[in-house]
């Protein structure tokens, strides 16, 4: 229902007062538990992603109720310990060659009961990494093998706070790999320093790759870098509690670095240091590397779509954390919609009925003739009946103009039109049955 309507109002997806009634009290039921709904959201890609190759990027966002810290019970504090609030972790799928995005392959929710504090340092590194937050790392690519047992390959994506000692001997298998931006400048078979090692790796290449704005640190150009990549072996470090744990892992390292030349005035340049289970013996295998790793940007779109600028779980009324998460999980689902009608805007090839049923479809349609110019370049330039057809729509309705020479639609254009698209849909549903 949350993906029909696209809202997180209990009153607005009740359609009325007993129907927002009915639906807070599914949510409150503890026999309704987020475990079941992760498990049926997930488990929908267990098909689709049969032989392909997949990227499964994960990451963990704030979900900020401070504002609501009187009327909410069970939130725990979050960021700094002055604000409350949920976490989040998800991870996305997304295809490794179309770069469609499939849906999603793990989630979790959690409240911390208390601040991490410098003091207690020492019991915490001391600590099994079962017993630790940033399990969930493990834990979510875990899960993905299971969800994606159907795929050729998986490829687990993540950024710095991943770069985890256990996960790079736990997680990989024949199928599955590793690929995470490195965090520590870990010490080598050889007692080297892995940042060092790396700085005195040959440059394998220089090139030009278009970098995405990042709000408040970069903004969008044309980056020029350097591309260097070997091998290495990371020892096992002191603070690994896990008594079974080998004493090396052998790794690939892709980095690329921005040349001062194209670096804009007032930032700083790119540089990413990237592991990975990966065999990299070429540039052009050290190239896919770094393109693939590039697709982490769609897992940021996804948490934004899911706050402010899309969704906004964080503006829900609901005064419990526990039926707070539920919904979070509903709302991740409609997000991911969100996020296929996005990739899906350059013509990628998936079906409009990956997000859109029959009836939706002819509504599209009829829209159609009403959306497009007289001219060629203001007609809907996709196949009908692909996800990218459906794209172009549902992206004109949110106010995207159609010109090829625009920026392309984002995911609040797509926000914004999927919730036009449902508002006119329920209206010409109704006027079809009084017919």
């Amino acid at each position: 229902m949350l993906a029909k309507k696209q809202t997180i109002s209990l009153r607005r997806l009740g359609g009325t007062r007993a129907g927002e009634v009915k639906l807070g009290r599914f949510l409150r039921n503890e026999k309704v538990t987020s475990k079941e709904l992760i498990e049926t959201i997930t488990m929908k890609n267990h098909a689709l992603v049969k032989n392909r190759h997949v990227l499964a990027i994960q990451d963990t966002t704030e979900l900020n109720f401070e504002s609501k810290i009187n009327r909410i019970q069970g939130l725990g504090p979050v960021g700094n310990g002055q604000t409350h609030g949920i976490y989040l972790h998800s991870m996305i799928v997304v295809d490794s060659n179309e770069e469609t995005c499939i849906g999603l392959a793990s989630l979790k929710s959690w409240t911390r009961t208390e601040i991490k504090k410098k003091t207690k340092g020492n019991i915490y590194r001391k600590q099994l990494i079962e017993d630790k937050e940033s399990y969930r790392w493990i834990e979510a690519a875990d899960q993905a093998k299971r969800v994606l047992e159907k795929a050729n390959e998986i490829t687990i994506i993540a950024d710095r706070e991943s770069d985890i000692y256990e996960e790079w001997y736990r997680v990989p298998n024949e199928k599955t790999h590793l690929l995470t931006r490195a965090c520590q400048n870990r010490v080598l078979s050889d007692e080297q320093k892995l940042f060092e090692y790396v700085d005195e790796l040959e440059v394998k290449a220089i090139y030009n790759l278009d970098i995405r704005a990042k709000a408040g640190k970069r903004s969008a150009h044309s980056a020029k870098l350097e591309l260097r990549f070997g091998e290495l072996e990371i020892k096992k470090p002191p603070k690994c509690t896990d008594k079974n744990a080998p004493p090396s892992v052998t790794l690939r390292v892709v980095d690329i670095r921005e040349l001062p030349e194209s670096v804009l005035k007032g930032e700083e340049g790119i540089h990413w240091c990237l592991l990975t289970t990966h065999e990299v013996e070429t540039k052009e295998e050290a190239l896919l590397v770094v393109r693939w790793y590039c697709q982490r940007w769609h897992i940021e779109q996804f948490f934004r779509t899911l706050q402010k600028q899309g969704l906004d779980v964080e503006s829900s009324q609901i005064e419990s954390a526990t039926t707070l998460m539920k919904l979070i999980m509903l709302a991740c689902y409609s997000a991911i919609q969100i996020m296929q009608l996005t990739l899906a805007r350059e013509g990628k090839e998936q079906a409009a009925s990956i997000v859109f049923d029959e009836s939706e479809c002819k509504l599209l349609s009829k829209l159609q003739l009403k959306l497009e110019g007289k001219t060629q370049k203001q007609k809907n330039p996709h196949p009908n009946g692909r996800l990218s057809w459906a794209a172009w729509i549902i992206a004109r309705l949110g106010g995207w103009k159609g010109y090829a020479s625009e920026s392309p639609p984002g995911p609040i254009t797509m926000f914004r039109g999927l919730t036009q698209f449902k508002m006119l849909y329920e209206g010409w549903s109704l006027v079809d049955m009084c017919a």
